[in-house]
């Protein structure tokens, strides 16, 4: 396997560190204003609920730049649930060219992560995936095709969003659709009822959720199948003690997973087990959902695709996120997990003419808007994107992201994926099934580190 296929991210490349916070808002949801409040960017020549035709044009001009496509086109699809599964159907349906037949391939979304690395030897023509460094990685080894030419249409794209879709030899070789955020979600009527107020500190945190046991609820959501759902919550618990610049080092592989701000992460997560549900890597996340929805547990770390669990749309309405609670003052809670979904080419498409004037729709208002109509549940990546429709939380993510100062993908996205999928995610399965392990499980963890980072 080639050198460059295992470069480790440096600290600037994971998630948008290089790019001011305003840069990337601007361009996702029209931030702007005191207070960070969204302005409708594109929205005023929009009734609400209808087509803007500046999206239209905004298509018209990505497809512009590339051949007209024709004929059968492969999609391969991670976006298994019911609300994403039929917001894809919806933006490929508002593709406007009807020449191409679009064959949408669903596989449910673990089964698909797992096995990404031998789906890519004969892949579709279009590959759902992740921005960042796990786009990078299989960029480097040949396994998904550039498509620089694409985005020389994606005017609407900030530079935020094409880092974050560029690989290591400078090209792209991904196109977003939308980001959101990992918070802890609440249902605010529960909160309400029970007079609790949204803890910012560490302390505050536990006092809440001892006060919830008292009141005959479980505290917090805990689920783990797919071994990805707790990567955030390590994420969160390190950068609050640790910071955000550690953080990503030790994602790079270049901080010792033996390190005593290591051990005191897990010392911490330690806490919060007699606090959350049991039997915690044998549930589903949507199976963790329901509990919060049935106010059977009153918190619930997680990114905000939770409210496309729900068919009720008043507990889509009722639900709320805070960000996690501040650890050590020195890092507050400046940094937020946002991560940032799209789709790759494959490197030999059968179809490329068709699969490039794809991806260029996908990266226009027009295509965003017809995803998020049906789940509206992320923030478009798109500057041109109607937000006047916007529900409470898409604005609050919009207006959360605005006012981070650092922003990170997830564990996943900002390491090498054999280490996330090999030994981190078995890593913190162990330690959640016996938390006395983990010593010997981060000496596990950093022996395994050292063998892949050196690949």
């Amino acid at each position: 396997m080639s050198s460059q296929a295992r470069r480790s991210p440096s600290p600037s490349e994971v998630g948008f560190s290089t790019v001011s916070r305003r840069q990337l808002l601007l361009g996702a949801a029209g931030i702007a204003g005191a207070g960070g409040l969204l302005a409708a960017c594109g929205s005023s020549s929009k009734k609400a609920g209808g087509t803007n035709s500046a999206s239209t044009v905004a298509g018209a001009a990505a497809a512009s730049k590339l051949k007209k496509g024709t004929g059968a086109l492969s999609f391969g699809s991670n976006y298994s649930n019911d609300k994403p599964k039929a917001a894809v159907q919806a933006m490929v349906d508002a593709f406007p060219n009807k020449d191409v037949k679009i064959a949408i391939n669903t596989t449910d979304h673990n089964t698909y992560q797992d096995n990404i690395v031998q789906y890519l030897q004969q892949p579709d023509d279009i590959i759902s995936w992740f921005a960042g460094y796990r786009m990078r990685f299989f960029a480097a080894k040949g396994l998904v095709g550039d498509v620089s030419d694409v985005w020389s249409g994606l005017g609407d794209l900030t530079d935020a969003f094409k880092k974050a879709s560029t690989g290591d030899d400078g090209k792209q070789y991904f196109v977003p659709l939308y980001y959101y955020p990992w918070g802890v979600h609440y249902r605010k009527s529960l909160f309400t009822e029970k007079g609790y107020t949204v803890p910012k500190t560490w302390d505050e945190f536990l006092a809440l959720a001892e006060k919830m046991k008292t009141d005959k609820l479980t505290p917090l959501v805990a689920a783990n199948d797919g071994k990805w759902p707790q990567m955030g919550m390590f994420d969160q618990l390190n950068m609050r003690t640790n910071g955000y610049d550690f953080h990503v080092s030790l994602m790079a592989g270049k901080e010792k997973w033996t390190d005593d701000r290591v051990a005191n992460v897990f010392k911490s997560w330690e806490k919060l087990i007699p606090l959350q549900q049991e039997g915690v890597n044998g549930r589903k996340w949507e199976e963790g959902a329901t509990a919060l929805g049935n106010k059977e547990a009153g918190m619930y770390l997680i990114g905000t695709f939770l409210t496309s669990q729900f068919k009720d749309q008043a507990v889509i309405d009722d639900i709320d996120f805070f960000a996690f609670p501040e650890i050590d003052k020195k890092y507050a809670q400046d940094a937020v997990e946002a991560p940032i979904d799209g789709f790759m080419m494959a490197a030999k498409p059968k179809n490329v003419d068709a699969a490039k004037e794809f991806l260029g729709y996908i990266g226009t208002a027009a295509a965003q808007e017809a995803y998020l109509k049906i789940d509206p549940s992320s923030v478009a990546a798109s500057s041109k994107a109607n937000t006047a429709n916007y529900s409470a939380i898409q604005k609050k993510s919009a207006d959360f992201v605005a006012g981070a100062k650092q922003i990170s993908q997830f564990l996943d996205r900002d390491t090498d994926p054999e280490f996330a999928s090999k030994v981190m995610g078995d890593a913190i399965a162990s330690f959640l099934s016996d938390p006395k392990t983990i010593t010997a499980t981060l000496k596990t963890v950093e022996e395994k580190k050292l063998t892949i980072f050196k690949k």
